[in-house]
């Protein structure tokens, strides 16, 4: 087992938001995650700060970051989510879009936007996507023509109140504060705005759930191997163990400030979509 360092921003345990803490700085402990399940061991070091608050933080790095492992897959990311999916990742976005149910002209953000299929698919439509992402790999392969820029999600240069709605797809199950990120999400809808978020989900029906674990858990790690990177294929089915239960993602956004919002499983629960209106 391979024990690897990895520098991330410092996670606060029980940290006051008064003082201007985050809970937690998502990417780096997106990192960690993928180590572990890829069986290797990550060392912490714990202790406080000027505040005497308890932190916990990753030890001296290895010379990897998370926009390492998903600047790799950049190059080759929509062709073979296209394999992968056997083409319904193209119906997954539009439908997003729909329910998004926006009219032409709103602004929209796309968070973590990869490669800019979601802002394709958006400005389609009539309306004027941004890009945001923080890998610059994903931002560099982006042809959507959009204006793009390199941010964490989770401290968004927005002003309040200031787009009409906001897209993410396929990036929930990497966030380690899904309500920190909610709120953030809140902060910059305007009111009666909407949001569309998708990302994989577990089948409910067990025939479709069984075939699903064996096809995602050990064809695609094969199928990424042979076009790109195998250890991104490997952790990618496995990071949805990292997402709530439903019931609990739509608590999550009502408590954040989005009325009325519903999940929906698409394909036979292959992939989830919520769609909410700003309070």
């Amino acid at each position: 087992m391979s024990r690897f360092y990895v520098t991330t921003p410092i996670y606060y345990v029980n940290a006051e938001p008064h003082l201007g803490h985050a809970y937690t700085t998502i990417v780096g402990d997106a990192l960690t995650r993928w180590h572990r399940l890829l069986g290797d061991d990550v060392k912490y070091v714990t202790g406080t700060d000027e505040h005497g608050l308890k932190i916990q933080q990753t030890a001296e790095a290895a010379g990897q970051t998370p926009q390492d492992f998903v600047d790799a897959i950049a190059p080759k990311y929509d062709r073979l989510n296209r394999i992968i999916s056997f083409r319904l990742d193209v119906r997954w976005r539009k439908r997003a879009v729909r329910d998004l149910a926006l009219p032409a002209g709103s602004t929209v953000l796309d968070l973590a936007s990869g490669t800019g299929d979601l802002c394709l698919d958006l400005a389609a439509g009539g309306i004027r996507p941004i890009s945001m992402d923080l890998s610059f790999g994903m931002l560099s392969a982006d042809r959507s023509g959009a204006p793009r820029s390199q941010v964490d999600i989770l401290k968004l240069p927005i002003p309040n109140s200031s787009v009409d709605g906001i897209t993410c797809g396929f990036a929930l199950r990497n966030l380690e504060n899904l309500q920190m990120f909610f709120f953030e999400l809140a902060r910059v809808t305007r009111h009666g705005g909407r949001i569309a978020l998708l990302d994989v989900s577990v089948p409910t029906n067990p025939f479709i759930r069984f075939g699903n674990k064996i096809y995602f858990g050990k064809v695609v790690p094969i199928i990424g191997g042979l076009f790109s990177d195998r250890a991104a294929y490997k952790y990618l089915p496995r990071s949805v163990a990292y997402l709530p239960k439903p019931a609990e993602l739509i608590e999550m956004l009502t408590k954040c400030g989005f009325a009325d919002a519903q999940h929906q499983q698409l394909s036979g629960g292959l992939t989830q979509l919520i769609v909410a209106t700003r309070n």
